[in-house]
């Protein structure tokens, strides 16, 4: 039995998937929120917000995630960041998924991924929750309805959270996996409620395909001047880092807020939607983001509220520092209707300083810019992959090694390229910690750093006068009109000079280390960043 519009040549019996209950294609929201209710799902927040929990797994699971090894991508898959798993192991995993899928209801949603029409993806994502299902027609891009009739998937996404991979059969690492066959055009995802794990397959995905065709795909958020998308700027990060907070500046036009292509064209959101942290989000700073959580259909994900007054705590954080909220790009009020922005004119790479070591905002040349791309430094923010509870000095090439199955050579080469041909000014953004290292000092005030970023865009922060960092050699604002100066000089905001003295030499000792992997692939230029 089917429900809801699909293309009648395209139904999941027509994939091979047969066998199942009621299957509910591209239902809308309103149905999906009540689906949910009514599965026990989730509880009915205020404004009409859907309040679940994820259970075991609050965060994503990189370890469990697999690439298929065939002979299509064998050579062109980075296996030291990738897991492999063989042909064999995928087939038996979907016979068995398959199997437990039996007589059990699953709804489909046919998304797009990518706003630029000539380079889109057309994916089918089918999902053991309805909630899943609301969740990623927010993430991706909804066809119209009379488009849902000639819609054909180019990829699928199978996704159930009840499934326990065998990792003797199947071989994979745990009875929690993310297997990637891109020979079969396909994605399994099983024993994880975690609904980032459907976005992230997306990406990974793009991260694939985008570069044969000369596309960069990027992790990070993006926005443009208003009435001039010419003036594009895109905030390279990983998660925590401030993509999203940054991104939605209410003077500039949101593009979005996580994943983007820069094709010979311009700029183009992957998404539709946006999944924003909303630990200690507040109605002052982030009053944007902050009414999405009051909205109709909104996924409040993992977040303690009120059983009564169903208030939510944005402060209480038992289940996870990774609650969440996931909603449309139109609950945006400044967010693009195309999603589409120019060449980017400002490259902002955002990184979350646990040592306390690096000033707020540097200014980079290319070659330095090519340095900390490969390098992407930050610190994994607690909560946002299983294990870490506190923050993580880590290097993550691209600010996105796990969803990069290239090598980062194929990402940062299309990045300088694209620097060269188009011109962008790059800059470091650091939103990590002042005054000292993680449990000593405190975190860079969002007011500081919006203020800087907004020099950096309007041109204004090229006027004033920098001095060399003499740890990093970047060029780095002395005086910004509305900064407090002594935030710019990291070192003079710590009690004890020699214990930042020597936290620097440490930061700069662990870069060096890491980008030895990378010296035998790269341009002169770039070399000589790295060896000082």
């Amino acid at each position: 039995m089917t429900q809801g519009r699909v293309n009648p040549s395209q139904r999941l019996e027509d994939q091979g998937i047969e066998g199942l209950g009621k299957v509910h294609y591209n239902l809308l929201e309103p149905a999906l929120v009540e689906h949910a209710l009514q599965r026990n799902e989730g509880t009915l927040g205020l404004g009409g917000t859907l309040l679940v929990t994820t259970g075991k797994y609050t965060g994503r699971s990189p370890k469990d995630k697999h690439v298929v090894d065939t002979p299509d991508v064998s050579d062109k898959i980075w296996w030291d960041n990738n897991a492999r798993m063989s042909s064999e192991g995928f087939d038996r995993l979907y016979d068995d998924m398959l199997a437990h899928m039996q007589g059990r209801d699953y709804f489909v949603q046919d998304l797009y991924a990518g706003a630029d029409p000539t380079l889109r993806l057309d994916v089918r994502v089918v999902t053991e929750l309805a909630w899943h299902n609301l969740f990623i027609r927010h993430l991706l891009r909804r066809p119209s309805r009379d488009d849902l009739d000639s819609f054909v998937p180019e990829f699928t996404i199978i996704n159930c959270p009840s499934f326990r991979a065998d990792p003797e059969r199947h071989g994979c690492r745990t009875d929690t996996v993310i297997a990637l066959n891109f020979a079969r055009k396909m994605i399994l995802i099983g024993g994880t409620e975690y609904a980032g794990e459907n976005k992230k397959s997306v990406f990974t995905l793009l991260n694939y395909i985008l570069p044969e065709k000369g596309v960069m795909p990027m992790h990070c958020s993006a926005n443009h001047a208003v009435g001039n998308p010419v003036d594009t700027a895109v905030f390279f990060g990983l998660s925590g880092t401030g993509k999203t907070t940054l991104s939605a500046d209410p003077a500039r036009v949101l593009i979005g807020d996580d994943e983007h292509g820069w094709s010979d064209r311009g700029t183009f959101n992957f998404e539709g939607g946006c999944y924003a942290k909303t630990i200690s989000l507040s109605a002052t700073a982030e009053p944007e983001i902050y009414a999405t959580t009051g909205k109709f259909a909104t996924v409040i994900e993992n977040m303690v509220f009120d059983p009564e007054t169903f208030e939510l705590d944005f402060e209480d954080d038992s289940l996870t520092q990774n609650m969440r909220c996931a909603y449309p790009m139109e609950y945006i009020s400044n967010a693009s209707d195309t999603a589409l922005g120019g060449h980017p004119k400002n490259i902002i790479m955002l990184t979350c300083d646990a040592f306390g070591v690096l000033p707020p905002i540097s200014r980079l040349t290319p070659a330095q810019a090519m340095y900390h791309f490969l390098s992407g430094f930050t610190s994994k923010v607690a909560g946002t992959e299983r294990g870490v509870t506190e923050p993580t000095p880590t290097f993550s090439t691209c600010f996105g090694a796990p969803f990069m199955p290239r090598r980062p050579e194929v990402y940062g080469k299309l990045l300088q390229e694209k620097i060269a041909t188009h011109g962008a000014t790059c800059w470091l953004v650091n939103t990590g910690w002042t005054g000292g290292a993680y449990g000593t000092g405190s975190r860079m005030p969002i007011k500081a750093t919006r203020a800087l970023l907004t020099a950096a865009l309007d041109g204004s922060l090229n006027e004033v006068t920098f001095r060399k960092d003499p740890n990093f050699g970047f060029e780095v604002p002395v005086t910004v009109e509305g900064v407090d100066a002594k935030l710019l000089d990291p070192r003079s905001t710590w009690t004890d000079k020699s214990a930042y003295d020597a936290q620097a030499k440490k930061l700069v000792e662990m870069f060096a280390e890491n980008f030895e992997q990378y010296v035998a692939h790269i341009d002169d230029d770039v070399k000589a960043v790295a060896i000082g």
